[in-house]
């Protein structure tokens, strides 16, 4: 039987896939209407997706809030969180929910047959059967709620998403890409925030809620995916059965609408909140955004993100370097977003003020009119080109199945015609058709036609105000006690009684029965082989070498290592500044645009990045190796032209052009303290870490909080150190970039061999051969718990230290430890009682051990739950069923599909940090065999990383200082 033969759906289409050698059917479902899509190939890491069109109708943020609840049980998984039942027990690859701008997508991957299996039901049975009709504790635990401990204490509002989206709507980067959104659709759902705002949230009633799902969670208005390596016919079978053949087809309003193009582009001027002593000069947003036609346009889905490469994306590229050296901003950034109807491109001055308006817009018109007029460079075209061909063709989504990537990008059409799911991911065609125009008129028209004739624009402008969060926080709270003083007595204590009963809902156990209903697999069914390790010592001209033999598909991953182990410790800030500009700093042979371009028309591309290795037959000495590394990806017949261009990097830029580097520490400044805020969770467990690990301490050096630092303070005296900046460069560059402090890590077929020899040889003659005098690199660390005050309305609060320190050892339960505190202990308390979006924990070989919080409402309170894991663990008992679930889930983080570039990667990285696969088979066997016991004992374990006491919180001033007693030291960034 064949997918054309199953009676209960008509098959609409059908299309041989070359371009991701798998072949496609369109099909729809005869009784309910839903729509199908499956992509047939030998991917094992399949993929199951059902999604639905959920265009927002106002900002109280229910498409997001439905995504949450309706994995908090449903009719045949009754249990409170299935979903973290399943990331505990299951072999998935991926497992998540999303909420765009106008749909909600509930994706799962894994490579097991039965467990795939296992995660379609649950997902299937949570979106069309979830348990919100009966408990309304799940929108008010997900969504928002009143919060009153007892009838004279102070209401709050609490909710995850509640909580999610203040922290998100603290970002100035996030509130301009919803303003740029709202104001380009005010006639449609994109005028909304599908998230939630956080002042229009509360206005959601669970009625509302309920309603919501009641009109979009039916599947004539799902969209359904299967990827890979299965029995497409099994599977659709099953859903009929299961599930699709209980609906009949209706007509879902759920279209996305079309806006109307602007007869005039608009300007919208909008405040976000920095801290009290942040500055207000140079720190306005100005943006300049267009609206370029619909996603359903083929050629212009691509052409546009080549456009967006050759006029600002790339170093060098003509707006970036016109607004840069014309002063407005300190950081050009840009995107364009072909993940909506109609598409964005927008160029974003960062670091600017108000008053450069009318210059930005002057400068972008002026460049794109000379571009017009004089034609696009070529040279960057092409490279764009083979830019997004290389990674098309390579398709190396990092973490993320790259079937799941390519369901996404099939509904950037399929969600608005049903009839073209497939125009973007069959793109060879597209490629060579925009190859073709090159030289011709075409780029140029299009730059005339969609940036400068179009008046369906806006510029928006996101201005700094002082202490708007701290004034606003004043206001809800003004307004909340306005609220309950209204109220009469009564009406107060059932306040406080609808507090204490979401409380007891949350702290309630699941029956076993509930519990034993979602699918486990067995210890038996994980394999006790270990992945290999593909390390083969040689060397390639005289230089040491390490080969990772995989199939390629013809790409040669070359990465050279150099040691840092000669510099001494205050000048580690400079070899982060040498990271940060090699390669987009001017050489002998090329301006900075021109390199980059050449790179890119060859090439996949070349990066540089510092790495550690610890030695872990040491831990106790705390050694380690660091090394700068030059990255460089390229068909086998285009390695010399990658060896080439990393000789130009490391031995002739010009690293005297101080106007250049200046440029580049503003923009590194301007992208750390962006990190800081997206992802503050991992910066205070660095620093946290730092104040007892020299290795941490390192990390924060070159790409920390010190870092950041450091650069903010030559930034601020550049005039007076540009020269000694310079040289620091210069001695760095020849001490570092030396035949005899260099190696190879090689990642290819047996046959990308062939050259290695010559090419290795040609690189060494160009490198420095002069061996300075080196300094053995000794840090000190100093515990400092510091709360870091920003204008964020949330918390990322990390407790960190080494438990080897402390007396304790590393043991392979420690990795079933993180599953069970990330979706037990943690998860409970700050998450689902504390109203945080997120928690995790990590221990590693060396001992470093750290707890912390991610967009967290609370502080003390945290600090509080991270103190009661020891007793938590110390009265560990679990069943033998959540023994296994725990392991499987464990396993499962463990055993990811790999890249063949990440499968070099893991392998070198086994090699530098002296980890054997004796050492790999003993953690994995230490897992498998773990018994309850065996996490009891690891109270010890976290007993000695709470003893270490190191306290780092990045968070809202207020909240801060309204705990100074928790810190030895209270500043900012």
């Amino acid at each position: 039987m064949s997918v054309k033969d199953l009676h209960a759906y008509d098959l609409i289409q059908e299309e041989k896939l070359e371009g991701i050698k798998s072949q496609g059917y369109l099909l729809r479902h005869k009784k309910s209407g839903a729509r199908l899509l499956l992509v047939e190939n030998d991917d094992d890491n399949k993929v199951f997706a059902v999604g639905f069109r959920t265009p927002p109708s106002d900002s109280t943020g229910v498409p997001h809030i439905m995504e949450h609840s309706v994995l908090c049980g449903s009719k045949n998984f009754p249990a409170k969180d299935p979903f973290v039942e399943l990331v505990k027990g299951s072999l998935n690859t991926f497992l998540n929910a999303m909420t765009y701008p106008d749909k909600t997508v509930y994706p799962v991957a894994s490579c097991n047959d039965k467990d795939f299996q296992n995660l379609m039901h649950v997902y299937m049975d949570a979106v069309l059967y979830p348990n919100i009709y009966e408990h309304e504790e799940i929108f008010r635990q997900e969504g928002w709620s009143y919060k009153l401990e007892d009838a004279d204490a102070k209401l709050e509002y609490n909710g995850v998403v509640y909580n999610e989206m203040k922290g998100a709507f603290s970002s100035p980067e996030g509130v301009l890409d919803r303003v740029v959104l709202n104001t380009l659709f005010p006639d449609t759902s994109y005028a909304n925030e599908s998230g939630g705002d956080p002042e229009v949230i509360p206005q959601l009633t669970y009625e509302q809620f309920l309603d919501f799902h009641r009109k979009y969670y039916h599947p004539s208005n799902s969209y359904i995916y299967l990827y890979g390596n299965m029995d497409m016919e099994e599977k659709l079978d099953w859903l009929d059965k299961e599930y699709l053949c209980n609906y009949d087809a209706e007509r879902v309003d759920s279209e996305i609408k079309f806006q109307q193009p602007f007869e005039q582009m608009k300007e919208v001027t909008i405040p976000y909140s920095i801290a009290s002593d942040e500055p207000q000069e140079d720190n306005t947003y100005l943006s300049y955004n267009k609206v370029i036609g619909t996603s359903l346009d083929r050629e212009l889905y691509l052409a546009f993100q080549i456009l967006d490469y050759a006029l600002l994306s790339a170093p060098g590229a003509p707006l970036k370097k016109e607004l840069t050296d014309a002063g407005i901003g300190k950081d050009i950034m840009g995107s364009y977003d072909n993940g909506i109807y109609q598409p964005i491109f927008s160029v974003i001055a960062k670091n600017a003020n108000t008053e450069q308006k009318e210059a930005f817009i002057e400068v972008i018109e002026n460049v794109l009119t000379g571009i017009v007029e004089k034609g696009l460079d070529t040279k960057a075209l092409e490279a764009g080109i083979n830019y997004h061909e290389f990674r098309y063709r390579e398709a190396d989504f990092g973490n993320y199945p790259k079937g799941l990537m390519y369901g996404l990008q099939m509904l950037d059409s399929w969600l608005y015609d049903d009839s073209r799911p497939f125009i973007h991911i069959e793109a060879l065609e597209t490629f060579e058709f925009l190859k073709k125009q090159v030289g011709t008129r075409y780029y140029e028209d299009l730059v005339q036609k969609y940036l400068l004739d179009n008046t369906h624009g806006a510029v928006v402008i996101v201005e700094p105000e002082k202490g708007r969060t701290a004034r606003m926080e004043q206001e809800l709270e003004c307004k909340l006690k306005q609220y309950k003083n209204s109220l009469s007595r009564e009406e107060v204590e059932e306040l406080a009684e609808r507090t204490r009963r979401l409380e007891a809902y949350q702290s309630e156990e699941d029956s076993e029965e509930d519990l034993n209903r979602i699918p486990v697999l067995k210890r038996e069914d994980i394999s006790r082989d270990i992945e290999p390790i593909l390390n083969e010592e040689m060397t390639f001209a005289g230089i040491p070498a390490v080969f990772h033999e995989i199939e390629t598909n013809g790409i040669g991953y070359v990465d050279i290592l150099f040691d840092l182990s000669g510099v001494p410790a205050e000048e580690l800030p400079y070899v982060g500044i040498l990271q940060s500009v090699l390669g987009i700093i001017d050489t002998e042979h090329y301006d900075y645009g021109e390199l980059f371009n050449e790179i890119n028309m060859h090439t996949g591309g070349i990066g540089t990045t510092l790495e550690l290795y610890s030695d872990v037959t040491d831990v106790r000495s705390k050694a380690f190796k660091a090394t700068l590394e030059i990255k460089a990806k390229a068909l086998y017949g285009k390695l010399p032209v990658a060896f080439d261009m990393m000789g130009e990097i490391l031995t002739a830029s010009k690293l005297s052009d101080t106007k250049r580097i200046k440029e580049i520490l503003a923009m590194a400044k301007s992208r750390l303290l962006m990190r800081f805020q997206s992802a503050g969770h991992l910066t205070a467990a660095l620093r946290a870490m730092s104040y007892g690990s020299p290795s941490a301490r390192f990390k924060d050096m070159t790409n920390g909080i010190e870092f950041y630092r450091k650069i903010a303070d030559i930034e601020e005296h550049f005039e007076e150190s540009k020269d000694m900046l310079a040289e620091h460069l210069h001695h760095l560059a020849g001490q570092l970039f030396r035949p005899d402090n260099m190696m190879f890590s090689y990642t290819a077929s047996r046959e990308g061999l062939e050259g290695m020899e010559s090419l290795a040889a040609g690189l060494k003659q160009r490198l420095f051969k002069e061996t300075p005098d080196e300094t053995p690199c000794v840090l000190h660390c100093e515990k400092k718990n510091e709360g870091f005050k920003t204008a964020s309305k949330v918390q990322y609060v990390a407790r960190t230290g080494n438990f080897i320190d402390n007396g304790a050892s590393y043991t392979g339960a420690l990795q079933i430890l993180k599953v069970i505190l990330s979706y037990e202990y943690l998860w409970q308390n700050i998450r689902v009682k504390g109203g945080a979006y997120g928690c995790m924990s990590n221990f590693n070989r060396i001992g470093e051990g750290y707890f912390v919080s991610y967009r967290d409402p609370n502080l003390k309170r945290t600090i509080e739950v991270y103190e009661g894991v020891v007793e938590y663990l110390k009265n560990f008992t679990v069943s033998e069923r959540d023994m296994t679930k725990y392991i499987i889930g464990t396993m499962s983080n463990l055993d990811q599909p790999m890249t063949p570039a990440a499968k070099g990667d893991r392998s070198m990285s086994l090699y530098m940090n002296k980890v054997s696969a004796d050492m790999i088979r003993e953690e994995r066997n230490q897992i498998l065999d773990a018994t309850q016991g065996d996490i009891r004992a690891l109270y010890r374990v976290v007993e000695a990383v709470l003893k270490a006491d190191q306290l780092c919180v990045i968070g809202s001033e207020e909240m801060i200082e309204e705990n100074r007693e928790l810190f030895e030291t209270v500043t900012s960034f």
